[in-house]
């Protein structure tokens, strides 16, 4: 141990000596590993919002959307997109909420707006409010707690009442503190005033939505003031009960309702959360392997750039070895010294990477409303690689430093 301490110290006092090369190895090396963590925690953060944004949706749920989801395997992997079928009317949704006898919960919702202005008072948003028509079973199929208020009830759902939900952003920026005050307070949604029935308690947001930034309203309000709109028919499976094959009878039943004939296409997508999820995060792998690619790459850079500037170190430090030999310092002494300088250095860049890729990955991750997440595996990956790069690059020079003649050494100029 004090062996290694002693080494340490010299692999120092050499850093300091040379300290413009060896800050430029250090940053390439950093460079590297920033490159590998810094994609590879972006990728945690983007696969943490979209488990976020579809457990918000209900964990036992799917959706029946007019976006029909199309996905097909190439050679560069999983392919997907996105096309647009026939819109889901009311009146197909609502004959599907009283036909599915199956074991679930049915509701429908619709987005009035994704771009409204809230204003309260003098205190007004940004034109950024996504206003969403819902009807009684969205709190519970979207797993939304209300931190005060209630639910819309029988007479606000069947009529053109002006009343709402606000999301707990909305909530904070009115009312701050005072929150629960805010129930029975007026509100203007665009043109439309209503007043506040409920509160939802904070989700947080994803990169596809932000239910804090989201203005809930009865359906039936939704259709009358803003017109022809898309519904989505959601369905949450009783506890026990096999989602698959429920979704597989919903979209059996919802082809009659549409008068699909046999063997047709559908025009419409079944979306079970978990499995948009898997597709999704199937193309985001590809990014994964390009980050490895590129830090690896970079990698081979640093081991050259480190071996090049440890037999600098060297053949500068010549004189020095010779009379370490010749007062009795053994070859393996010698020899460690210089693996000792070459990991250090390569470790400090390393370091320096991890900080930077972490920074980097997380600063996404606030777009996308996501906590700070720290990529334990990817930092050990990262350490690792490095403590490789300054062994291999420490190698030659070492056992070149220790293999000098100490007579020779010591008349070298």
């Amino acid at each position: 141990m004090q062996e290694l301490r002693f080494n340490i110290s010299l692999a120092f006092k050499a850093i300091i000596t040379n300290r413009l090369r060896s800050i430029l190895t250090i940053v390439i090396i950093g460079i590297g590993i920033m490159s590998v963590v810094g994609i590879l925690t972006a990728i945690e953060v983007i696969k943490e919002s979209m488990y976020s944004n579809f457990s918000s949706m209900g964990a036992n749920s799917f959706q029946i959307t007019s976006d029909v989801l199309k996905t097909s395997r190439k050679k560069r992997g999983m392919q997907f997109r996105i096309d647009e079928g026939a819109n889901i009317s009311y009146k197909e949704a609502t004959q599907f909420k009283k036909t599915f006898k199956a074991p679930a919960t049915i509701g429908i919702t619709t987005i009035a707006s994704g771009a409204a202005t809230v204003k309260f008072e003098t205190i007004k948003t940004n034109p950024n409010i996504k206003v969403m028509g819902i009807d009684e079973a969205y709190v519970s199929i979207s797993a939304t707690t209300l931190a005060a208020g209630r639910n819309f009830n029988d007479n606000e759902l069947a009529s053109n009442t002006p009343v709402c939900i606000i999301g707990n952003d909305i909530a904070e920026k009115f009312f701050k503190s005072k929150k629960n005050k805010a129930i029975g307070k007026a509100i203007w949604v665009g043109r439309k005033q209503y007043h506040i029935v409920g509160i939802a308690a904070p989700k947080g947001g994803s990169m596809i939505s932000n239910a804090d930034n989201t203005v809930f309203i009865p359906l039936a309000t939704a259709r009358s003031l803003y017109g022809n709109l898309r519904f989505v028919i959601q369905v949450m499976v009783r506890k026990g009960i096999n989602k698959k094959l429920i979704a597989e009878e919903a979209t059996g039943l919802f082809r009659i309702i549409r008068k699909l004939p046999i063997g047709s296409e559908d025009n419409f997508s079944v979306n079970q959360n978990d499995n948009l999820v898997n597709t999704l995060l199937d193309s985001i792998k590809y990014v994964r392997w390009a980050a490895i690619i590129i830090g690896i790459i970079t990698l081979l850079g640093s081991v050259i750039g480190l071996m090049n500037i440890m037999l600098v170190s060297v053949a500068e430090r010549t004189r020095e070895i010779g009379l370490s030999k010749a007062i009795g310092a053994k070859a393996s002494t010698i020899k460690q010294q210089f693996l000792t300088e070459s990991i250090l250095i390569s470790l400090l860049g390393g370091s320096l990477g991890v900080v930077l890729g972490i920074s980097v990955g997380n600063a996404i991750g606030l777009a996308f409303h996501v906590g700070f997440i720290m990529p334990w595996l990817w930092i050990f990956v990262g350490l690792s690689l490095c403590t490789l790069v300054g062994i291999l690059s420490g190698i030659y020079p070492a056992q070149k430093a220790y293999k000098l003649d100490p007579i020779v050494a010591l008349r070298y100029e």
